[in-house]
This record gives structure tokens, C-alpha cells and sequence, in this order.
């Protein structure tokens, strides 16, 4: 799945139900989640992601996060999500 904009508490809820939605059409596989479209992503945006990565690795899944982004990358990195969650920079990197 591919995001664009910004991630923040307007778009959260839209985030996290379709992200549900693809997790468990998906179950079972790794799902990437591509983020090279994203201009902000904010805390609450960071947890959705790693609860998602919870929820589809207890169903035998995993999730993914594609960004070549480097000021992302550099936030994933401070925040630690980069030692929770794989982090590419292209889906078959």
C-alpha cells in the first residue's frame, strides 16, 4: 500500500482502518507500506505503523515501511522504529 500526504490526527483513522482492512485481506504475508509520498508522519502516525507490524506478525504476517525519504529515515532512526519494523528504501530491496 502506498500513502501520500501527511500522517497526523486528521488521518489516523483512515490510516488505521485501512490498514486493518489490508492486514487481514493480506493475513499471513508481509505487507509493505510505502511511504516516499508521505511530507509528515507524526508520532501517533508511528505507532499505528508498529501495531500494525504487531498485529500482522501474530497472524504468521509481517509489515514492511519503503521510504527513501532520508528526513523519515533519519525520524525512524531517533525513534527507534527502524530496530521494530524492516525500513527500505525500494519494495525489493
Amino acid at each position: 500500500m502506498s500513502l501520500s500526504g501527511s500522517v497526523d490526527l486528521s488521518t489516523v483513522p483512515a490510516l488505521q482502518n485501512t490498514l486493518t482492512r489490508v492486514l487481514v485481506e493480506h493475513a499471513g504475508e508481509t505487507v509493505a507500506v510505502e511511504l516516499d509520498g508521505v511530507d509528515a508522519l507524526d508520532d501517533i502516525g508511528l505507532g499505528i505503523l508498529l501495531g500494525a507490524a504487531g498485529r500482522a506478525r501474530r497472524n504468521g504476517g509481517d509489515v514492511v515501511i519503503v521510504c527513501s525519504n532520508e528526513s523519515l529515515r533519519e525520524r525512524f532512526t531517533l525513534t527507534g522504529l527502524d530496530r521494530a519494523i524492516t525500513i527500505t528504501t525500494s519494495p525489493t530491496a
